[in-house]
């Protein structure tokens, strides 16, 4: 597997993309960091799609807190840009680990959720807890106005830079 996942990033490098994520263990995320160039590597944290409970049907004795902190530690002494991270988590990382990395974070419901995301924020909280970009999928993708919903949501964001 960390050959596979080296040869997918070189082969990424002169593609035009500017961010790769990677999910893995330590050889998996070191293959990706030796053959990144330019491309910018993040490492997946914890899914939100996962909880406390779910973790611990995977077998894993710790606070997603606890692991996501760590799975970041790891990931950016291996030489990756950033992770992907949920928004509850962001503060915590900028807190323990500094300004000097990338926060992606998905899982981004502007209104009470109801899918199988359970780890979310709204785009305000987001950007305030540290997150360096957002990704925002289904609440665009299944609004009635896909459009205008997006541009609400940069409308937002807009807001939570200008103060």
């Amino acid at each position: 597997m960390p050959q596979t996942v080296g040869s997918a990033v070189r082969q990424l490098k002169n593609k035009g993309a500017t961010f790769t994520t990677v999910h893995g263990n330590d050889s998996i995320l070191s293959s990706a960091v030796a053959e990144k160039g330019d491309l910018k590597i993040l490492a997946v944290t914890v899914l939100t799609s996962l909880d406390r409970s779910d973790l611990k049907d995977l077998g894993f004795q710790v606070d997603v807190e606890q692991l996501v902190l760590s799975r970041a530690k790891r990931s950016l002494n291996l030489g990756c840009d950033g992770v992907i991270s949920s928004g509850l988590e962001a503060r915590g990382l900028r807190d323990s680990l500094g300004e000097n990395f990338l926060i992606v974070t998905p899982g981004i419901r502007p209104v009470d959720n109801t899918d199988d995301q359970k780890r979310t924020v709204d785009i305000e909280e987001a950007f305030l807890n540290g997150a360096d970009y957002i990704v925002v999928g289904r609440p665009i993708k299944l609004a009635d106005d896909p459009c205008r919903t997006a541009c609400a949501f940069q409308e937002r964001i807009r807001r939570v830079f200008e103060g």
